[in-house]
């Protein structure tokens, strides 16, 4: 075993918030302002890259999970295994660990934190360290709701993604900014609650929050009074993991908040964030309860269609290149949770493939609508037109992204959505052929979408100056741009742990509930 392998997780957790404590005494510098009447620090450059090197290090670390990974190893690795006690009473440990599903989140996060740095480089204008302190912290908290293995300190994780964010939103965000920010707060701090309380009633019962010890109690039977009380506990997890998808018709925060989120925090709020939801509805609600996720799923499935359609459809109609973006993001997540209660591991392995893709598709489009934003001040698609003259190299890179949001074959969109689709079809067929309609809508709203900014004469005369991106933006996107190539022709490098952690989850229903498909991803590849 690798020295570092028990430390890792730590390291990779905490080495950004280390980082945010020290720049909270980092002296501010002398004030001045730049030609464009802005206010700086002298310290500003300084705060900026030292972020970007502790983000970069942050993934470097986090590349020793895969390089080290047991891939015939289908739950927990044991060899990064961290647990110790915390707080003797209540029984609390500092309990870390990871799989096939929560180690490519991880790498994900790290992955979007440096490259939204850069691409936010020169857009901030005041309150630099602060907005450099929320990144990292947030950052932080990202990283522990994915390996957290004890409940209350997996609530604290996703309670600590909160402040941040919102920070983030309300500070630094556009002309709606508070209004955006406490309507985020609130939906997902209320809808929290009701997780909480299943937590504490799991805890009461158990004596422990160690999801170990809580999955094999329940899957057990362990549990008195626990069949009148799983489908209330299935319930309170699923409602705080809805609104954090979000799945319809608790997506409403969604849009607000993305329109007026800075784009480092559009980015991360799309491409890590809404992940934390899928990933619970997989971790918590599927594995631990995996008799009431059966049951319940009909109604589930139902949602994740109606979100696919009517997202797709909604975005459509959109005026605004953001709140379009938004509204995919429902209708693309829709996906994810439908892959999840398709109990098929086909279903599974997609769901958790697309997270990924999302995560680098959608954050490549809010990464491209920032620097719009960041020429003519506006995200009305009115406003644009014919951009790709002015702007060859950002129109060739939009046009990648938008066929990976779409899901062209070649691309990672395209591995995402066939899995899901074909486990949605051996789940039942009408799932397969309601979901199918969301492919052909992405692909109406999407390039219309590009045609609309792209094509055509320049209507006015500002865009015929448009700068095209810069070095800065490109080394932002490039890797994004490549990765979602990559991870179209190379899927078997990403599924050969998921596969494995999926069909963990899909065995341990199997105890308790009825056999279920279980046609690997690599089968369905071929």
């Amino acid at each position: 075993m690798n020295t570092f392998d028990k430390l890792a997780l730590t390291v990779i957790t905490f080495l950004p918030a280390v980082a945010a404590l020290v720049l909270m005494f980092f002296p501010r510098g002398t004030e001045y302002t730049d030609e464009h009447g802005h206010s700086h620090f002298s310290s500003d450059s300084t705060i900026k890259w030292i972020v970007l090197g502790v983000s970069i290090l942050a993934f470097i670390f986090s590349l020793h999970l895969p390089a080290n990974f047991d891939y015939t190893q289908a739950g927990f690795q044991p060899k990064f295994d961290t647990n110790v006690q915390w707080i003797a009473t209540p029984n609390i440990h500092y309990h870390l660990g990871v799989d096939g599903i929560s180690m490519w989140l991880v790498i994900l996060t790290t992955f979007l934190v440096p490259l939204s740095i850069l691409i936010q480089w020169d857009s901030i204008h005041g309150r630099v360290k602060e907005f450099m302190v929320l990144l990292l912290v947030l950052e932080t908290a990202m990283i522990g709701v994915f390996l957290a293995l004890d409940m209350f300190l997996f609530y604290v994780f996703w309670e600590a993604t909160l402040i941040p964010m919102a920070l983030l939103i309300g500070i630094y965000g556009h002309e709606r900014r508070i209004y955006a920010a406490v309507k985020f707060f609130l939906y997902t701090m209320l809808a929290s609650v009701f997780m909480l309380g299943a937590i504490i009633w799991l805890y009461l019962k158990i004596g422990s929050f160690d999801y170990s010890a809580i999955q094999n109690a329940l899957l057990g039977g362990q549990i008195p009074g626990i069949a009148a009380a799983a489908p209330w506990l299935f319930l309170g997890f699923f409602v705080a993991f809805a609104v954090k998808v979000p799945l319809f018709p608790f997506h409403t925060w969604l849009p607000d908040a993305h329109v007026e989120a800075p784009t480092a925090g559009s980015v991360l709020l799309a491409g890590v964030l809404l992940k934390m939801g899928t990933y619970g509805l997989m971790r918590f609600n599927v594995a631990l309860f995996p008799e009431q996720a059966r049951i319940q799923s009909p109604w589930i499935i139902a949602l994740a269609i109606i979100g696919i359609i009517y997202g797709a459809l909604v975005a459509l109609v959109q005026p605004n290149l953001k709140k379009l973006v938004a509204y995919s993001s429902v209708s693309h997540l829709g996906f994810v949770v439908l892959g999840i209660f398709s109990f098929t591991v086909a279903g599974a392995d997609g769901a958790v493939y697309q997270m990924l893709n999302h995560g680098i598709s959608t954050g490549a489009l809010f990464m491209l609508a920032g620097m719009l934003y960041d020429r003519r001040h506006t995200y009305e698609i009115k406003q644009f037109g014919g951009l790709a003259t002015p702007m060859p190299v950002y129109a060739m890179l939009f046009l990648v992204i938008t066929l990976s949001s779409i899901g062209l074959p070649l691309t990672n969109g395209f591995v995402g959505e066939f899995l899901v689709l074909s486990g949605a079809f051996q789940a039942k067929a009408i799932y397969g052929l309601l979901a199918t309609t969301g492919v052909i809508w992405s692909a109406g709203y999407m390039l219309w979408l590009y045609q609309r900014t792209f094509y055509g004469e320049i209507k006015l005369p500002i865009n015929r100056n448009l700068r095209d991106i810069n070095a800065r933006e490109r080394l932002a996107l490039f890797p994004l741009v490549a990765l979602a190539l990559i991870m179209g022709l190379f899927s078997p490098y990403w599924m050969k742990a998921i596969d494995a952690s999926s069909l963990r989850v899909i065995q341990a229903r199997e105890q308790i509930s009825q056999p279920v498909a279980t046609v690997t991803a690599t089968e369905n590849l071929r």
